[in-house]
This record gives structure tokens, sequence and C-alpha cells, in this order.
């Protein structure tokens, strides 16, 4: 089940918000919430959820036994354990495949292993890698309830896409929190805006960039304005596509009380790489800060040592994204703009102008997500070439301006859907209210109008189109 399917908001949100609303105890709220939870995950597959409740199981038990643990090498054998089971069973799963086709053709045999992905598995694996390891650091206690620890790992909201919340940061609410009409209204106000981001926009942006670079040998016939065309919308895709999963997680929460930390900060507005990801995917970003870089000695140690530390941070990151040579190949291209970015600010070089600086951004980001987007190198060398101009296929098609002029309104929108306006027009309508210039009743009734026709307007979009899934659900 998806967030953006007609199931999900005509038949499963209404029943779960009806059953939670009538539970009167945190405890009978952390019941519905935990069913409807595993409801929700059984319709990716019973043996799946199953999975995860054993990981569960597994987690709660390692967070006991390390904290009951009376003696830190049993401890550090403990944690070592744990960390050992959870990246053996993500790797069983996720990178199989990988390793018996990569060794097949090694040694030139046609080996190929086909495993199915259970759906969120990276993202539960690190949530119970960064508890395992918290409670070993003691910054969080281990948690005595298999049933709340349960809730933690599988609940609905964070189950397919994250963000990457942390024990420690949903501990408090997991006991105690309180839904208001408050928190029901914004948070179906920031899921309105996450689904219609999902299927009006970012649903969109990807049958425009898989028309102008699809993924098949069509690509050897696109131009070279209909790549950087077809990459910069497929940036965009990706962007909305995640955010607006982002979105409707944080809004889930909200309603009921739940606060989850942001995952996106407007990451096209960056300056340099190293400041798009600060703003991009912004929980995966500070796990790997916090439980690679930082144990490995992170910048406290010789210069070449750090650039050793950087390139395990990057190789995983590009490893964690999918099992193929191209996402490596996408983590080591921003270990090296990383590396390109520290050295300057190191060796005391003159900042570039903000303007050429955010055009180096863009460019490197958007030949990043070429990269990211061709698991066929044979199709990724013919991106490669005509994203510079050498693929022998002109400058321009017709396909392409076909593509920009009927859909011009649209990209436009994106575009500034992807910077800070739009909701410096929500916050500025806001500044009206709180000075008076207009009746907090007025603002109520414009974000129920806005809801109202968002949710109406994705509803029609969803049946009458077929079923696009959140990108990031194929990691």
């Amino acid at each position: 089940m998806s967030f953006s399917t007609l199931i999900f908001l005509l038949l499963f949100l209404p029943l779960y918000l009806i059953f939670y609303m009538r539970s009167d105890s945190i405890s009978g709220k952390n019941n519905v919430l935990l069913v409807f939870s595993l409801i929700f995950y059984a319709f990716g597959g019973l043996k799946y959820l199953l999975l995860l409740i054993i990981m569960a199981a597994a987690g709660w038990a390692f967070g006991l036994a390390i904290e009951r643990a009376n003696s830190k090498k049993n401890k550090q054998t403990l944690l070592v354990l744990s960390v050992v089971i959870f990246l053996a069973v993500l790797g069983i799963f996720k990178y199989t495949g990988f390793f018996v086709g990569t060794f097949g053709a090694i040694f030139h045999k046609d080996w190929a292993v086909s495993i199915a992905l259970p759906i969120g598995i990276s993202f539960y694996i690190f949530k119970l890698l960064s508890y395992t390891a918290d409670v070993y650091s003691g910054k969080c206690k281990a948690e005595t309830s298999y049933r709340i620890f349960l809730l933690y790992l599988s609940i609905f909201h964070q189950s397919l896409q994250g963000p990457i919340v942390r024990y420690s940061q949903m501990r408090d609410s997991l006991y105690k929190r309180e839904m208001t009409m408050e928190s029901l209204s914004a948070g179906l106000y920031r899921f309105s805006v996450g689904l219609a981001k999902k299927t009006i926009l970012a649903d969109q942006c990807g049958r425009i960039a898989d028309s102008l670079i699809p993924m098949s040998r069509d690509i050897s016939s696109v131009t070279t304005l209909g790549m950087w065309t077809g990459a910069l919308v497929y940036s965009m895709q990706l962007y909305i596509d995640f955010s607006a999963y982002t979105d409707m997680a944080v809004g889930l929460g909200t309603m009921i009380g739940f606060t989850y930390p942001e995952n996106f900060n407007y990451p096209y507005t960056a300056v340099s790489i190293r400041d798009f990801w600060r703003r991009w995917h912004i929980t995966l970003s500070r796990f790997f800060r916090d439980y690679v870089y930082i144990p490995l000695g992170g910048n406290r140690v010789s210069a070449k040592r750090t650039i050793l530390n950087l390139l395990a941070v990057w190789a995983l990151t590009g490893f964690w994204h999918g099992a193929s040579w191209n996402f490596i190949l996408w983590g080591l291209y921003y270990f090296v703009f990383i590396v390109f970015e520290n050295w300057r600010r190191q060796t005391g070089k003159k900042d570039w102008p903000p303007v050429l600086q955010h055009i180096y951004t863009i460019v490197v980001l958007v030949f990043g997500w070429v990269l990211f987007r061709f698991s066929d190198f044979h199709q990724l060398g013919y991106a490669i070439r005509a994203f510079f101009g050498f693929g022998g296929n002109g400058f321009t098609s017709f396909v392409v301006k076909l593509n920009v002029m009927n859909n011009l309104w649209l990209l436009i929108f994106c575009v500034l859907t992807c910077t800070p306006a739009l909701k410096k027009a929500g916050e500025y309508i806001q500044h009206l209210s709180g000075a008076r210039k207009l009746p907090v009743s007025a603002l109520h009734i414009l974000k129920t109008v806005i809801v109202v026709l968002l949710l109406i307007m994705s509803i029609f979009t969803m049946a009458g189109n077929t079923y696009q899934p959140f990108l990031y659900n194929q990691f």
C-alpha cells in the first residue's frame, strides 16, 4: 500500500483515524496505531511482515542485552553482533543478486539470483542500527516493552521511505502525546500538500522525463537539449516525489501529536555540494555522519585519513541507494566534489560569486542524477555523450519542444515548488493574520479550501492515471 493510492486515502486513513480517535488511553491509541501499521505493511507481503516482526524482536532483545551487560567488552560484543546480523539481513535481500551477478561477470558465468526486496527494509534496518548504537553509547535507554518497540519500527508513517527517526527522538511521544483539532488540521494540511505534490507534479514530471530520456535503447537517439531538459525535469521529479512523501509522513505524525524531523530544506537552492547534502535527505546524511564518519575519526584525524573516512561514507551512501555499480559511481562522484570543496575551504581559496556557486552546484547535481538514473552502463554511456553534446543526434528536436510547450506552466510551478517562494507566500499570509490585517477565521477558511481542493484534485488525478509508486520505494 502507498499513501498515494485511493484505497489508502478513502478507506485505510479514515478507518484508522476513526478508531484512533475513539480510543481514550494512550495505550489504546498505540494499539490502534500498531494494528493499522502492521496491516499497512502486510500489503507488501505477509512473509515480509513476519521478517519485520522478527527483526523488531531482535533489535528489542539486543537493546536490553546491551544495556544489562556487565562489562564494556560484553556490550561491544553484543553491539558488533547486532550490527553484523542487521547488515547481513539487509545484504541478503538487497545485495545478493548484485554480488552474484558481479562474480558471474568476473568469471564469465551466467549467474543470476533474484530476491524480492522487502518494502522499507533499508530504512528500518538503519533505525535498528541507530537504536543499538545509541543504547550502547548511553544516548537512550533500552525499551522494555516489545509492543512499543515494534510500533517504533513499524509505524506506517515512516515504514516505506523514512524519515529515519531515531528511537530517542520518538520515545517520549510513544508514551505521551496529544491529538488536538489544531494538530489534526495542521497534519491534514501538510499531508494534502504532499499528496498533491506527488500525484499532480511529481508523477507528471516522471512522464516527461521518461519521454525525453527513456531508460531504454531509445536513449541513443536523444539530443543534447533533450538530455539536459530531461535531466532537469528528472531532478525536479526526484525532489518533489521524495519531499512529497516526507510531507505526507510528517503530516500523518502531526495529526496525532508526533513531531518528526524534516528531511528536506530546499536542496536546489544550495550554493555548494556540501550545502546540498545538508539539505537533501537530511536524516540519512545525519545517520552516516553520526554512525560512520564520526566513529571513523571524522575530520579529527590526518588529512589523508579524513579523505579515507569520506571515501567510506560516500561509497556506502551510493551503495545504500541501490545494488548497482551506477549507485556506487554516483556516491564516489559526490566524494570527489566534497573533497574538492574541502580543499578550497582549507586552503583559503576565494569564494566564487553566489550566482556562479549556484550554477556550479546545479550542473554538478543534474549530471549526478544522470548517473543515478541509468543502471545499464550502455544506456549511461549514451546519456553522458548526449549530455556533453557528443551524442551525434543534434542539439534539439520536435519532441523536446512539444514536451516543454505542452507542459510549460506545470514545469514553471515545479520550479517554484523547488524554491521557498510558495512557503514565503504562505508565511506572508500568516503574517497578515497575525498582524490582524486578515481575520483569523479567513485564514482557517482559506486553509480548509486549499485542503479540500488539493484532495479533490489529487483523487481525480489518481483515478485518471495509472499508479506511480514513490521513487525511493525501490531503495
